[in-house]
């Protein structure tokens, strides 16, 4: 008998039995449906992380001073000697000034494009008569602010005459205007404005207003009391603490050269320390990425839904064991139907694959079921954690095709044994 001939026929057997058959194909359906939904909740939470690091720039390295590690030394006489850091709290010397970034520029002109500079200036509220607004100072300069991305309402943003000379100019929010000028976003430009920071007045002239994304910063405050960034140049930043250009922690943005990120934080260490913190006893020059934080966090993922697509994978094999059951009762019910096809010259390999054929078929459409069934709950439940659903589609084929060897595997036995059934016994059977 013809392939095609017997998949008709098996889904005339499906067609004829209906209930039975749901009943027999529901734990590969359970099965499929979960691995399916746990993978598209899986991959949709990866691939927005993914987006969400790519443009906060995941190849850009985060180049930070980080105490060195204690170090043992044992001696042939079995004592040991422990030593580390001298010091745990930076002193002048131990923090990256402007000057070794030029040096890390000059020696990757190629692969450093720029430097993120920012320092916190502190906690403040702007105040003007009954009207109040809490703001966080932050100095930045010009890569720093423009990496922002943000949509600048009114105004202008810093110049470069803004940076060299450290002036007393500020970016605000929305958020800010709507507390200070009624939400005239126009009318802040040129305004100047006093901060309250330790029972100090600090005034500052207004540049431009950008639009705050409440979204990106979560808040449990009324949109009065929301904190919000209001932006000096970095050198104001600076003067305002009354410190030297100084920083714990710079964002060094990757230029076109560079191949592998990993390898370029490599370089990037072994530089830092080779030429400016060689003679540093306690502190040194480490790097870290957004992209290599990526791959762990999606390492991380994936085998936390390949472990439960495991466990939800156990219904699987109850649902290949309950296609093997039912095939040896169909078997059972069709005995004189396979007697007469033996009698008329059916051979032993035609009959075994006639129930193979149904075992496959019943597997794939439960695993269809599953899988339209996955992916309906799958996204439900994405959308529902606030991620666009994402269905893996090469995961969907593998559930396909899992499910038929499923069939293939479980149907065997019995469609064997139908093969090696005696004619005349078959025949003979009421």
């Amino acid at each position: 008998m013809l392939l095609f001939e017997n998949i008709i026929l098996a889904l005339n057997g499906v067609r004829a039995n209906k209930m039975r058959s749901l009943l027999t194909m529901l734990g590969i359906i359970i099965g499929i449906a979960s691995v399916i939904a746990i993978m598209t909740v899986g991959s949709s939470m990866t691939a927005s992380m993914t987006d969400t690091m790519s443009s906060m720039g995941a190849n850009d390295i985060t180049m930070g001073v980080s105490q060195k590690s204690t170090e043992t030394e044992t001696l042939d006489n079995g004592m040991f000697f422990e030593w580390g850091p001298r010091s745990s709290k930076l002193g002048d010397d131990d923090y990256i000034y402007e000057e070794m970034l030029d040096g890390l520029k000059e020696e990757y002109p190629d692969k450093v494009d720029s430097f993120l500079l920012e320092t916190s200036a502190g906690e403040g509220q702007a105040v003007d008569g009954s009207r109040y607004a809490n703001v966080d100072l932050i100095g930045v300069n010009q890569e720093r602010f423009e990496d922002e991305d943000l949509t600048i309402l009114s105004g202008r943003s810093f110049t470069e005459k803004d940076q060299e000379e450290g002036r007393k100019v500020a970016m605000v929010s929305d958020y800010f205007c709507n507390n200070m000028f009624g939400g005239d976003t126009a009318e802040a430009p040129g305004k100047e404005i006093s901060v309250v920071i330790n029972n100090k007045y600090y005034y500052f002239t207004i540049i431009g207003v950008y639009e705050y994304d409440a979204s990106a910063h979560w808040t449990s405050t009324s949109e009065e009391e929301t904190r919000t960034d209001l932006f000096l140049p970095l050198k104001t930043g600076f003067e305002f603490k009354h410190e030297d250009m100084r920083f714990e922690q710079v964002t060094v943005v990757v230029g076109g050269d560079v191949n592998n990120v990993d390898d370029f934080m490599s370089d990037i260490e072994s530089f830092m320390n080779r030429r400016f913190y060689r003679n540093n006893d306690s502190y040194e020059i480490s790097c870290s990425s957004m992209s290599s934080f990526m791959d762990e966090l999606t390492s991380e993922l994936s085998t936390m839904s390949m472990a439960i697509s495991f466990i939800a994978g156990i219904s699987l094999l109850v649902g290949g064991i309950g296609v093997m059951n039912i095939m040896l009762v169909s078997i059972q019910e069709r005995t004189r139907e396979i007697g007469t096809r033996k009698a008329l010259g059916a051979t032993n390999g035609s009959i075994r694959i006639q129930f193979i054929v149904e075992a496959m078929v019943l597997c794939f459409v439960g695993g269809v079921i599953g899988v339209i069934l996955g992916m309906v709950l799958g996204s439900i439940l994405s959308k529902q954690m606030g991620y666009e659903a994402a269905p893996p589609f090469s995961a969907i084929l593998f559930a396909v095709g899992f499910s038929m060897a499923i069939g293939v595997f479980f149907g065997y036995y019995p469609a064997n044994k139908a093969a090696k059934m005696n004619p005349v016994d078959a025949l003979r059977y009421e």
